[in-house]
């Protein structure tokens, strides 16, 4: 039997990359995923398709997780239609890169507002149906940079720091419920967002990590799917580093 058979999980920014792997891991264990997305529609129908395909359960759903009460309808229209959420993770980011001293405002708070806030909106709205029901996992997509920091990257490891804090805090909070809540930390792996690097880039990177290859959305996928499992049920308030070795 699959271990995750008539459990409702809601996946973030499931479009494309980490999220879509995510999504179709837990589908293939039986979960029923709801696809998050923010813009591109089609990816999402995607990421459904091939889980349908697949014999598994899905539907996309549109909004923006920076967005508070869109968040909350969100969640409502999960519950209201599934009648429980049993896993959410909150991968939905985005990236806006430069050095600090040419960083305007709008792209620090943007990428604060999406990786940071969205994570934080999502918890907030879900943890109230999972106390309820004294069970819940809650994954977060942290990252390596929030772990060492990068230069050109002060916005974005600020948040992926801030989701560690945050992962840290919603655990001890949550734990007397059954609620677990732990983050992943992904290190350099091969998506749409490093596909933008150069050559030059992309080998430098390799060279600096131990097992000498770029990670794999499903590297992640499985590390996902592990803590959203029985096997982890005593697992919470940590942080997962899937990096190759690199920190």
């Amino acid at each position: 039997m699959q271990e995750m058979s008539g459990q409702i999980a809601l996946v973030t920014g499931a479009g494309r990359g980490i999220g879509s792997a995510i999504a179709k891991s837990l589908a293939k264990e039986g979960a029923t995923v709801i696809v998050n997305y923010a813009g591109n529609a089609q990816a999402a129908q995607d990421t459904v398709d091939s889980i349908l395909k697949n014999g598994g359960s899905s539907e996309k759903y549109q909004c923006d997780v920076s967005d508070f009460a869109a968040v909350e309808e969100m969640i409502k229209y999960v519950v209201q239609k599934y009648e429980k959420i049993d896993i959410l993770v909150n991968n939905a980011g985005i990236t806006k890169d430069g050095l600090l001293l040419r960083m305007s405002e709008q792209d620090f708070e943007q990428v604060l507002a999406v990786n940071l806030g969205g994570t934080f909106h999502c918890i907030r709205h879900a943890a109230k149906y999972m106390i309820k029901q004294r069970s819940g996992r809650i994954i977060n997509l942290a990252s390596v940079v929030g772990l060492t920091g990068n230069a050109g990257q002060a916005n974005y490891a600020a948040s992926k720091a801030g989701v560690i804090g945050l992962t840290k805090s919603a655990a001890k909070e949550l734990a007397s419920r059954q609620i677990t809540v732990n983050a992943i930390a992904p290190g350099y792996i091969d998506t749409d967002m490093t596909a933008v690097l150069s050559d030059s880039v992309k080998e430098s990177v390799q060279s600096s990590i131990p097992l000498k290859r770029m990670g794999t959305a499903q590297d992640i996928a499985q590390a996902a799917v592990f803590l959203a499992s029985d096997k982890a049920s005593y697992i919470t308030g940590q942080v997962l580093s899937v990096n190759g070795g690199m920190v």
